[in-house]
């Protein structure tokens, strides 16, 4: 295992194309390069593959990123990384396919810049505590909306031609774990085909874009763990091969889109923990998933199987005269009103009758009351009678 600081001599590496450092105890900032004399005037980096993945890596967003414009795969998951996410991360690395940040430190919003990247197949953010809401021009990573041809460019990153022989294609491998379904999965080569879209486990807020229906090669997208509000896209059937939608522990409110029960493909399904309500759509593939109940607990508002409340339970039925239970509103508020006042006679009553000091004081106040009333009342009524 591989310690201490990554050097600033990586900057002398012109024609290196793939770095794994991952899984070592690395740490402290790699921007040095940048900042070294001797390095300023570099014109760039060959490297298409850089995976530091599982260090004590900290510090802002590499900033020697800048000269590597080639990058196709690009891994810092799970180190200390903190800081905004720059708008040059999407001017300069328009090449990336696969980006992966989770389990960092970032926080501040997602830069609209960051959708320029149209070969981006695989996105992930999660675990950091990013704001805002999702840009609507999320609908320009085209490598997320194209069902084929999108693993090209991925393919090229863990393919180079060796230095020794120009003839011979070497074939970068390793085992690779990918968060889907649920649970971490074991890849090999067969990851470049990943679609998928993680921003879970952040505070990102508002309401979910319904241009992220358009991706429609996405294999697997989690929003989970946010502050989300509104409705799910209505158009959200249109994800025909996501294999894994989980939209729980938001704010989300409104219907289940019918068109959900379009999604052939799925195999994993959680809607858990929002706000959502009224009937739910049945449908081939629903039927199959597991655990069903599960998928829709904490949503109070919901009915229907597999949940045990039943609709016509929950819902007024049409045609049905419900003057009754307004009635009983009605009458309920008079018993309760009146209570209240007996109640309150009873306390008054009980008052005089154990303070006698109080009693004999009220008493003689309504007797002043009294008298003072009727001397004006007399008066008023003799004055009226001496002028007719």
């Amino acid at each position: 295992m591989i310690s201490g600081a990554i050097p600033s001599s990586f900057c002398k590496l012109r024609s290196l194309q793939l770095l794994d450092l991952s899984r070592n105890n690395l740490n402290g900032s790699i921007t040095d390069c940048l900042v070294n004399g001797s390095n300023t005037n570099m014109t760039g980096l060959s490297i298409t593959n850089l995976s530091l993945r599982n260090n004590n890596l900290s510090g802002a967003f590499p900033l020697l990123l800048q000269k590597c414009t080639r990058l196709i795969f690009l891994d810092l998951s799970n180190n200390q990384f903190s800081g905004t996410l720059q708008a040059w991360i999407g001017e300069k690395l328009l090449s990336l396919s696969f980006l992966r940040l989770r389990s960092n430190i970032f926080y501040g919003h997602i830069p609209v810049e960051l959708t320029k990247f149209v070969n981006l197949q695989y996105l992930d953010l999660a675990y950091n505590n990013i704001s805002g809401s999702i840009p609507r021009s999320i609908s320009n990573c085209t490598g997320m909306a194209q069902t084929r041809g999108n693993s090209d460019n991925l393919r090229y990153a863990f393919n180079y031609i060796s230095g020794v022989n120009d003839n011979v294609l070497v074939v970068y491998s390793e085992n690779f774990t990918v968060l889907t379904k649920g649970q971490e999965r074991l890849y090999t080569g067969e990851f470049i085909y990943m679609v998928n879209l993680d921003l879970s486990c952040n505070s990102l807020t508002g309401a979910i874009p319904a241009d992220i229906s358009t991706l429609v090669a996405l294999k697997s997208l989690n929003l989970s763990w946010n502050n989300f509000n509104g409705k799910i896209p209505a158009n959200i059937g249109a994800l025909m091969q996501v294999e894994s939608l989980d939209l729980s522990h938001n704010e989300l409110s409104g219907e289940i889109p019918s068109s959900l029960s379009a999604l052939t493909s799925l195999s994993r399904l959680n809607l858990s923990y929002n706000n959502l309500r009224g009937k739910i759509p049945t449908g081939n593939q629903l039927q199959t998933l597991e655990d069903q109940a599960s998928i829709y607990i904490g949503n109070p508002g919901l009915c229907g199987p597999p949940l045990s409340l039943n609709c016509s339970q929950s819902k007024p039925i049409p045609g049905e005269n419900h003057g009754d239970a307004c009635d009983g509103n009605v009458v309920s508020s008079f018993i309760a009103t009146g209570s209240g006042y007996v109640m309150g006679l009873w306390v008054v009553f009980c008052t005089f009758l154990f303070k006698r000091r109080w009693r004999v004081s009220w008493y003689s106040l309504c007797d002043s009351l009294y008298d003072r009333v009727y001397v004006q009342v007399a008066v008023t009524w003799a004055s009226l009678r001496g002028k007719k």
